[in-house]
């Protein structure tokens, strides 16, 4: 347990550029997202999450971004979000440690700037056992698969 605290504060501290609860948001995607998967593909996750960010399309804050979708008095609704864990019916819960340190350091990482060259410019992913309808729109071009995610650019930028 001292081992979990001690990162946690040490991650806090780490992120200084990012406030306490965009990093949270970011650490809450990456952990709901992609925590079974290694940790290139956790950091692709997270560079979409923050490409997105920085895209004139998308909120310009992480917990905005990863949060977006539809709502319905206050609340999301089922299946309707742009981050599937959002709008899932589940609660956002962390039970898996390894998997919440895993998140940790790659939010610090992405958040210090490290990205995936396969990911520059991509605002879009999806796992690769589902084709969302907008995979097969001409717009959007497949940068290739990392992990168990095919990810893409917006071609209309």
């Amino acid at each position: 347990m001292k081992l979990i605290l001690t990162t946690l504060v040490v991650s806090f501290i780490l992120i200084s550029t990012a406030k306490a609860d965009e990093f949270d948001c970011l650490v809450e995607a990456v952990y709901h997202e992609a925590r079974s998967e290694d940790m290139i593909p956790m950091l692709a996750v997270a560079n979409v999450i923050l490409n997105r960010v920085k895209h004139k399309k998308f909120p310009n804050t992480i917990c905005e971004v990863v949060h977006q979708g539809k709502y319905w008095k206050d609340n999301p609704v089922r299946d309707k979000c742009h981050f599937s864990y959002w709008c899932d019916g589940r609660p956002e819960r962390f039970t898996d440690m390894a998997g919440l340190i895993k998140s940790i350091n790659v939010a610090e990482m992405s958040l210090k700037g490290i990205q995936i060259k396969q990911t520059v410019g991509a605002t879009h992913y999806h796992a690769s056992y589902v084709t969302p309808g907008w995979a097969s729109d001409p717009n959007f071009k497949s940068l290739g698969q990392i992990g168990t995610h095919v990810f893409y650019i917006d071609m209309r930028e």
